[in-house]
């Protein structure tokens, strides 16, 4: 169960947005509230448009006016490994230790990126991609641990974040969203709530087999692949 206030907050935050310049100064906002170096949001790929059509973040400008006047996109491995996959990609797990990749974090790292940090690809219900990264340059233990009791926040605040982007940039429409039935809003509903599958066919009057079903049915057409994913884009299109 999500129970940060921190993580309320901050959604609550993104909600708020009024547009994308207001998007991005609540980016700032909550990468202090989560007490981390920086955080980005990168949309790669919204339907029919090329490039990389949205970027925003909170690295120093010096760092985002060199990258963009080299075109690191193209050399960035953390972006060629987010837009293949599905999972987070750790960037310590990833191979960068030499050419023009180890250049780059380099160079990166002395512009107070971020030691450490994890990229989130969002896939969105048009076929839209995102990647979300968060860096930190606090040890590697707090780093690990920041992680282990922060991931599932970051999961939400990404699905969050691309949708309301989305929305302000223009580039989704309300009739976009998806309509789901009140049994499988309620389901997502409880399941954000903390209730397992065997609490909610207790409050429903239904079987586990019937919420399980509620719940694909809800990851279908939300066009997402996993529950926690489903509730994120349901609360992100303020569905529930």
């Amino acid at each position: 169960m999500l129970s940060s206030s921190r993580f309320f907050y901050s959604l609550d935050r993104i909600s708020a947005a009024p547009t994308l310049q207001d998007l991005e100064t609540t980016l700032d906002e909550v990468r202090h509230i989560y007490a981390i170096s920086h955080m980005v949001l990168h949309v790669t790929r919204p339907t029919g448009t090329a490039g990389n059509p949205l970027l925003m973040l909170t690295y120093p400008p010096e760092w985002v006016k060199q990258y963009l006047e080299r075109d690191y996109f193209s050399i960035d491995p953390v972006i060629r490994l987010g837009r293949r996959g599905f999972l987070p990609v750790e960037w310590s797990a990833s191979k960068w230790d030499s050419g023009r990749a180890h250049g780059f974090f380099k160079e990166a790292m002395a512009f107070g990126v971020g030691r450490q940090g994890v990229t989130l690809p969002v896939r969105g219900p048009q076929g839209e991609r995102s990647l979300f990264t968060v860096t930190s340059n606090h040890p590697e233990a707090y780093w690990k641990q920041f992680r282990m009791d922060s991931m599932r926040d970051l999961q939400f605040l990404a699905h969050h974040l691309h949708d309301r982007a989305m929305v302000l940039s223009g580039m989704r429409k309300a009739a976009d969203f998806p309509q789901l039935s009140r049994r499988e809003l309620q389901c997502l509903e409880m399941t954000a709530n903390g209730l397992l599958a065997k609490q909610i066919c207790a409050r429903l009057s239904i079987s586990v087999s019937a919420v399980q079903l509620y719940l694909a049915s809800a990851r279908r057409k939300l066009t997402v692949a996993t529950t926690t994913e489903a509730v994120a884009r349901a609360t992100a299109l303020e569905l529930i």
